[in-house]
């Protein structure tokens, strides 16, 4: 851990899955360059003083020495072309000021216990406004892409924020379970893109769609003030609960649009 990110070392020690871990603090880069040649780590959480930039060509520097190190990169700020940058370099999570560390403490322990985790986000085309990826079947792949689709939106409002990132996170998680079952072998095609009225997501699944009939089921039965009223209903057929992750995504955005098929869809969030 480089650097002094006030209170976070502490609570990182606290956090019951990371109390049979060792902590060990590096002034700055040169200090935790040599820790590094001196022995193995699992992780690096950079220094919240410096820039990503700055982090990203240590990171470099420090996967020359040790090539499956994990990073969580921690930064005053972070512009999209820093985030898009991240994600090419495989970083695992990014967080900007001001930091929340019980987020950063759960991250660690995810980068700790992932396996497989590396090329699971794979940036096929990106610029400031229009990224392009491809997501393995993972739930730490999904934790971390919410992590950086939040980043990514800093420029709206907390509370819209949240309500946005809810929605992406229940439309990524349900490509991934009925779109592809969470076979890690299968990818989801996700797509992000800002324009001067619109946040726009777009996923596509590899599974074979579902049927449109569902979503009124689950509509129908499932009132906003009582969206769990569908569970009961769904049971009495013998069938699992189901749709509610669509059901809640269509509350927190202004416009959900599926394919013919049911393996594509938009989330349509309206900013002006």
């Amino acid at each position: 851990m480089i650097g002094d990110e006030p209170g976070l070392k502490a609570r990182l020690a606290q956090t019951p899955q990371l109390r049979e871990c060792e902590i060990v603090s590096a002034s700055g880069s040169a200090e935790a360059l040599q820790r590094l040649r001196l022995r193995v780590f699992d992780q690096v959480i950079t220094d919240p003083r410096t820039s990503v930039e700055e982090d990203l060509a240590l990171l470099a520097e420090m996967r020359r020495i040790r090539p499956g190190l994990r990073s969580i990169v921690l930064a005053p700020a972070a512009t999209p072309e820093d985030i898009i940058a991240a994600l090419r370099q495989q970083v695992f999570a990014l967080f900007s000021a001001p930091f929340n560390h019980a987020e950063i403490a759960d991250m660690v322990v995810e980068a700790l216990e992932a396996s497989d985790w590396r090329h699971s986000i794979e940036v096929l085309s990106a610029q400031r406004d229009w990224i392009s990826l491809r997501v393995a079947c993972h739930q730490v792949t999904a934790d971390r892409l919410v992590r950086f689709m939040g980043e990514m939106r800093r420029d709206i409002p907390e509370g819209e924020r949240d309500e946005l990132l809810t929605a992406f996170r229940e439309m990524l998680f349900n490509a991934m379970e009925h779109g592809a079952g969470f076979d890690p072998e299968k990818v989801i095609e996700v797509t992000a893109v800002r324009t001067e009225r619109a946040i726009v997501y777009h996923f596509r699944d590899p599974g074979p769609g579902f049927q449109r009939d569902m979503l009124e089921q689950v509509a129908a039965i499932s009132p906003s003030s009582d969206p769990l009223t569908h569970i009961p209903y769904r049971e009495s057929l013998g069938m699992r609960p189901g749709g509610f992750g669509i059901l809640i995504a269509s509350q927190l955005v202004d416009e959900l649009i599926y394919n013919e098929t049911g393996n594509e869809v938009l989330l349509v969030k309206h900013t002006g």
